[in-house]
């Protein structure tokens, strides 16, 4: 998977007490506590380098003595780790998340100082194990199957420079790119390895890719017009069997995906016959009901993907690219206000019930 790192187990431990001072019922300082900070610039493979033993422990509370019956509390340890991580138990669940930067997670807290209550002996921290999980946070999600033209869709509208090579899996990590505007309006897209079927059930990069599409706020599906194939041993895709197996992998990896905003871009009109096949999975588009005989039945999803706009591009003479620049900002715009205007309603709502 590259070089790149969505996963890692870490060691925290919060800081042991003071030890009290029991003839003059002096208290020890409390250990120090081990925190989480998002930060941008940062990366999960910043931290492993850094910290290769992956283990955090943060400073011992000061004892108590004649000179000081209060002892100074520990010194605190932070983690400074990247926008959009989630942080889990060591058994899956999960404990936190941090989102913006700033926001601060507490990962252990460090034990009490010796005091009456404890006989003035000191507790020890917290300790466990935890996993960071990241999640990229992106406007625009590209999902496709490999070859689809993705990286070099990301290449045309952003100042991402992906590797493009014409072999299936050329994306080994996510890339991020930003579009900008002439109003200096910027919008993240997320190109996102490949898909093949199966991935829902981890086969190839499985769940390393679906992840990622959890976080982003829309679908920007990207089909070759002219099908897929992705082996000499694997069938050959149509591009309306493409968008439905698409939209069965996001399916059946959680349902909810499919409700998010989805645009589809269909890549390759330079080629041959490229117009006739998108009269065609145009009119397949407009009813798929009607051509689900075309699949097995376990490849047919339960609900279909409901597109905003379609737009067919080529990124290789640069059809239609400027025209799902502006799709992708007014689909995003549109989502914004919308929000904006549930918020407000919210608002009202909870002044009149104040009142």
């Amino acid at each position: 998977y590259g070089s790149f790192i969505d996963d890692l187990r870490l060691y925290v431990r919060g800081g042991t007490g003071g030890m009290g001072y029991p003839r003059l019922g002096g208290e020890g300082g409390r250990g120090g506590d081990v925190w989480f900070v998002a930060r941008e610039r940062t990366t999960l493979k910043s931290i492993r380098e850094r910290y290769p033993q992956k283990r955090f422990v943060a400073g011992a509370g000061a004892n108590s003595s004649v000179k000081a019956l209060k002892g100074e509390k520990g010194k605190d340890c932070e983690v400074h780790v990247p926008l959009g991580i989630s942080v889990l138990c060591d058994d899956g669940k999960q404990i936190g998340e941090l989102n913006a930067a700033g926001e601060r997670f507490l990962a252990a807290r460090g034990g009490l100082g010796g005091s009456l209550v404890t006989n003035f002996m000191p507790c020890k921290g917290q300790r466990r194990i935890v996993r960071l999980d990241l999640k990229l946070i992106a406007d625009v999600g590209l999902v496709g199957f490999p070859n689809a033209g993705k990286s070099s869709l990301l290449s045309k509208i952003s100042h991402a420079k992906p590797e493009i090579a014409n072999y299936a899996f050329t994306t080994i990590q996510p890339e991020l790119g930003k579009i900008m505007y002439a109003d200096y309006k910027q919008i993240s897209v997320a190109d996102l390895p490949g898909l093949i079927e199966g991935a829902h059930a981890n086969k190839g990069m499985g769940h390393k890719f679906l992840k990622h599409v959890e976080r982003t706020k829309q679908l920007l599906l990207v089909v070759d017009i002219s099908g897929f194939q992705l082996s000499i041993r694997t069938q050959f895709r149509t591009a309306f069997e493409t968008v439905l197996l698409l939209t069965k992998e996001l399916e059946l990896y959680k349902e909810e995906l499919l409700t998010k905003p989805a645009l589809l871009a269909i890549n390759k009109m330079d080629l041959p016959c490229a117009k006739d096949n998108l009269n065609e999975l145009t009119k397949q588009l407009q009813n798929p009901q009607d051509f689900f005989h075309l699949l097995q039945e376990e490849m047919v999803p339960a609900n279909t993907l409901e597109f905003k706009d379609i737009i067919p591009i080529s990124t290789y003479t640069g059809e239609g690219i400027e025209e799902l620049k502006a799709c992708i900002r007014k689909s995003i715009d549109e989502e914004a206000e919308q929000e904006n205007e549930e918020y407000r309603k919210k608002k009202l709502l909870l002044l009149r019930t104040s009142e």
